[in-house]
């Protein structure tokens, strides 16, 4: 008899992973009822967090996993495209007045981050618990800050884009089916998918999410974007170290 847990354990991880998403946009919601952001500093913090974690996606998950199957050409070729990619998704946003590059970005490193944790699992990689954990670290200031982003350049209640939030955790789930199921024996196909990713939140933070981060006057806001990293590493070393 084929035992289910893997699978029951891979829905697990995933939908905690998504949950982030909307436990971030809650917190972010409680803070504006109860702190209503007396100190800006707390908010840019975050923000440079944000962009600090997804770097470390970039530059520890996507980039290393995804250039394991490519040649240099390939790799390049599909880091550039994701770039593009998300400048006209910019141009887009820009045309229909809408800033949700935050929204954006966190969905490009949750996607095929839980893609590549569903091959984990289908895999039996050792890795699988370390990665999914990470993944919840990250999807945490992520949502934060995209609910705020949301909140300030749309009409959308609280109350819908917690939703919207608690939504788009089902992705998590759909996306690790998908790798556990199909891309296990498609490593191609899961690398090229992590170089777009990648590309494509390079872009994100470098056009939107490090401006927003800036606050005159004030410097340790910044340092936020180095304990975001500085969570990816720990991460990845515990990876690492599990392996």
């Amino acid at each position: 008899m084929i035992s289910n847990q893997p699978l029951i354990t891979l829905l697990l991880f995933t939908l905690l992973a998504g949950l982030a998403m909307p436990a971030g946009a809650i917190l972010a919601n409680l803070s504006q009822r109860f702190l209503h952001w007396k100190t800006s500093e707390i908010k840019h913090g975050i923000i440079a967090f944000g962009g600090g974690a997804l770097l470390s996606a970039i530059a520890l998950i996507l980039v290393p996993q995804g250039i394991e199957h490519q040649t240099i050409g390939s790799a390049a070729a599909y880091f550039l495209a994701g770039s593009i990619i998300f400048m006209l998704i910019d141009i887009l946003l820009d045309k229909v007045k809408s800033t949700a590059s935050q929204l954006v970005a966190m969905l490009s490193d949750f996607i095929p981050e839980a893609l590549a944790l569903g091959t984990a699992i289908a895999l039996g990689s050792p890795s699988s618990f370390l990665l999914a954990l990470l993944m919840i670290l990250q999807n945490l200031p992520e949502g934060f800050n995209a609910y705020n982003e949301l909140k300030q350049s749309s009409r959308i209640s609280s109350l819908k884009i917690i939703i919207l939030f608690i939504l788009m955790s089902l992705v998590g789930p759909i996306c690790g089916v998908v790798g556990y199921w199909w891309l296990a024996d498609a490593p191609y196909a899961i690398s090229s998918i992590m170089l777009v990713a990648a590309g494509g939140i390079l872009y994100s933070v470098f056009q939107d999410i490090a401006p927003q981060a800036k606050l005159d006057r004030h410097w340790i806001p910044s340092l936020g974007a180095t304990l975001g990293f500085l969570l990816g590493i720990v991460g990845h070393m515990s990876v690492l170290i599990g392996e």
